[in-house]
């Protein structure tokens, strides 16, 4: 697993996201460091990664919707997606291949996304 720094334009941030899930998976995770509902998707998130194997074949990028909230919103509006925070947008051979969020982000539903790539 590794972690990847998104640049912050979005389009750029997008051509990155693309040009790195084309070898492996990269698992956007948006977060609000205020929200209970961030907090408890973030602990189903990482409860996901700890369930893996050290070298897995994973990208992550991290991204505070308030620190960040051009990033945030502007990978969402490029994708035609809602944006809601806790969020995840998954990437795999350079699109986007699933994407959720609130009480759908759970350590049972990373294991299936990440198994089925």
């Amino acid at each position: 697993m590794r972690e990847l720094e998104l640049v912050d334009d979005p389009k750029a941030a997008l051509e990155q996201l693309a040009a790195a899930s084309r070898t492996t998976p990269v698992v956007v995770f948006k977060r609000s460091p205020i929200c209970p509902v961030s907090h408890r998707a973030e602990a189903q998130f990482g409860e996901w990664l700890e369930s893996l194997a050290t070298d897995a074949e994973v990208a992550i990028a991290r991204v505070d919707v308030i620190a960040r909230k051009l990033l945030a919103r502007g990978l969402t509006a490029e994708l035609g997606v809602q944006h809601e925070s806790p969020q995840v947008l998954w990437f795999a051979q350079g699109e986007l291949a699933w994407h959720d969020s609130h009480d759908a982000l759970t350590a049972e539903r990373f294991r299936s996304a990440y198994g089925s790539r």
